[in-house]
This record gives structure tokens, sequence and C-alpha cells, in this order.
């Protein structure tokens, strides 16, 4: 299938985005720190069940090392989407994580080697991309509050995540067993972050008067098999077939998703900017999408750096 890149990306997305009511729903009875060990310790297992043996054979010291790092920089960046839920919408916070479209094409640009080539339409996408949030996430007066800005540290995070999963995959760490690893390294490091919470008292949920402890469990079961253990098994894998650039601007969709789910779901108000901007984002898409069909003809490749070193 030419394009199973891209199909398996826009998939993680719709999951990812019904991720951001799930998580809203789990919050209403558990702290940050609780959602997140719940998840990626059942997504660890999940994982780790289903290909345990290819997983050991697939190990060796570069990719450990780089499952850790990958591991470091899931836990960060999910710890503040999740503290930023806390004090935002899932639908604000869904597209302000989105964000991280724009910073891949720079990162690409600064860590690539000559081989790897920044696609001029990727980058325009992205651009596009970022408008269309812009549109949704901001009042109009310009105001931001404590959750707005973990979420947009977040993106940061997920930005290099999103860079260097694809490095390290195309230079021949096994897709699966790097997603076994970076699952079990952020499992670990949210299981401490909920000890010491408990230790000294931390923690804040959202107390949803709404929202059933039982409600909460289910939603954070629900995040560890589905967006959690298949999405970033899904996601790993699909990086295989498609730029980093393509695959952050694909993956932003996940931003609409999520407010098409809110509304539903959580009955938020969708109001016209929210409207325009989610057009916009997949303006961005097909942006993208045809300048890699172009780039697929014969003929000179586009790019912003022949040589990114």
């Amino acid at each position: 299938m030419k394009f199973k890149g891209e199909i398996s990306l826009i998939t993680v997305a719709l999951i990812w985005g019904s991720g951001f009511v799930a998580t809203d729903l789990a919050l209403g009875n558990l702290t940050a720190t609780g959602v997140m060990a719940i998840r990626f310790v059942i997504a660890a297992i999940f994982i780790g069940a289903l290909f345990g043996r290819r997983i050991r054979l697939a190990l060796d010291s570069l990719t450990i090392r780089r499952g850790i790092f990958l591991g470091i920089f899931l836990n960060l960046s999910f710890l503040a989407q999740t503290i930023g839920l806390v004090f935002t919408t899932p639908s604000k916070n869904a597209f302000l994580t989105a964000v991280n479209v724009i910073i891949v094409p720079f990162i690409a640009t600064l860590f690539a080697r000559g081989s790897h080539k920044v696609e001029r339409s990727g980058v325009l996408g992205a651009l596009l991309a970022i408008v269309g949030i812009g549109l949704i996430s901001f009042n109009l007066d310009g105001s931001v509050n404590i959750g707005d800005l973990l979420t947009l540290l977040c993106a940061v995070g997920f930005a290099f995540h999103i860079y260097f999963t694809g490095d390290f995959v195309r230079r021949g760490s096994d897709a699966i067993a790097l997603t076994m690893l970076q699952l079990s390294t952020a499992a670990v490091l949210s299981l401490a972050a909920v000890g010491i919470e408990s230790l000294f008292g931390l923690g804040q949920v959202k107390e949803s008067a709404s929202v059933s402890p039982t409600v909460s469990i289910l939603a954070a079961v629900y995040l560890g098999l589905l967006s959690t253990g298949v999405a970033f098994l899904l996601q790993t894998v699909a990086q295989q077939w498609t730029t980093q650039t393509r695959a952050a601007i694909l993956m932003s969709t996940e931003s609409v998703f999520g407010t098409l789910m809110s509304a539903l779901i959580l009955h938020e108000q969708l109001t016209l900017r929210a409207i325009i901007g989610s057009a916009i984002v997949f303006a961005a898409i097909l942006v993208a999408e045809l300048g890699a069909v172009r780039q697929a003809q014969p003929g000179p490749d586009l790019v912003l750096d022949s040589d990114p070193d």
C-alpha cells in the first residue's frame, strides 16, 4: 500500500483524539501521575505480552539506550500535557499539543544528517497548520493560563520525540522493541512520581462531580490499551514509511478529532473559530501530501538545505 504510513498515522491521530476526552474523565478522580502510571504500566504489559520473544531477540545496548532516551521524553511530555489538562479544556489541550508540527521541521534541520531532506511542502504545511491551531488556542485578548503553558511545553517534548523516533527506526532499531523500552521507561518514571507524590501529599484532580471513580479507572485503562499501547506501536512502525515532518502534520489532526469528540461526548461548545481552525489544519495536511506526491515524481528534489549539518 503506497500510503500505508500516512493511513496508519491518521489512525493514530484518531485514537489520540479520543484520548483527550478519556484523560479528562480519568482526571475527575485521579491525579496526573496516577493516570500516567496506569496508562504506561498497562501499555508496557500489553506490548510485552504480544511481542515478548521478538523484543528479547531484538534487544542490544544501542536499542536499549535509544528506548530509555525516548521514554524520558515521552514521560516528561505526557506529564506536562496531563497536568496542563487539569487547568484547561480538552479541546484547547489538543490544539496546543499540536504545536509540535511547527517545531519538528526545525529539529530535523538541526539534527538530520546529510541523507535527510526537509521538504519545502512539509514546512509550508506546518506553518499553515500552526495558523489553524492559533485560531482555536488563544483568546482574543491574548491571555493564556498555566495549563496552556504546560501544554505548549509538552508540544516541544513531543516534537523531539517524533523526530528521534523516526531517526532511530530508520537507523536500524527494531520498532517494537523501541516501543516496549520507551513505554517501560515511562512506566517506571511514572510509578516513581506517584510514590513521591504520595509521600509529600502532592497532586491535584479536577474533582468533577459528574465523573464516578469507576469511569475514571475505565478511562485510564482505555488510555493504557489504545491511546498508549496500540497507538504508540502503530506510530513507531508507521514512521518507517514517512518523513518526520509529514508524520508531525498528520498526527496534528489529533487536535481536530479531540475537539470534535470533546463536543460530542463532553458537550464542549464549538465556536466558529474552532471550525475554521480545524479546516486550516486539514488544508495543511493537503499541502504537505501534494508536495510529497510531486517529489515522488522524476526530477530534482526541493529541499530547504541539501546539507543540514
